[in-house]
């Protein structure tokens, strides 16, 4: 990882948001994920031409890890049963993953990728 806070750092943002840093947004190429630990959380973060998401790191059918798995466009594919998500949404999209993925709406503050662990999306 390239300069900046250790990941996990919490820093108090307005509203009294608490903005957790997972990683540097200049560590993940597009079209590619990163595993981020955030206190006892395991994080995929992920490039999508440009735009960051964060999605749980474990597939919902399995122990897959998903910042391990084939990014194909918009989509991982987990490494484990080949059950593919739609990234920005979490949802899942092919079997044997049938159930989504809890999804955090990503920021990018001073060149790090933040996320508010305590108010995932909910669709």
């Amino acid at each position: 990882m390239s300069g900046g806070r250790p990941p996990g750092e919490i820093r108090s943002r307005e509203k009294d948001e608490k903005l957790v840093e997972l990683c540097a947004a200049s560590d993940i190429a597009p079209g590619c994920a990163l595993r981020a630990l955030a206190g006892d959380c395991a994080y995929a973060v992920f490039n999508v031409e440009g735009n960051f998401y964060v999605t749980q790191d474990e597939c919902t059918h399995g122990p897959g890890s998903l910042s391990e798995g084939y990014v194909l466009d918009d989509e991982i594919e987990c490494p484990f049963h080949q059950g593919r998500f739609h990234i920005p949404s979490g949802k899942a999209t092919c079997a044997p993953a049938t159930e989504q993925l809890k999804t955090w709406k990503a920021q990018v503050v001073s060149g790090m990728v933040c996320i508010d662990p305590a108010d995932p999306v909910v669709e």
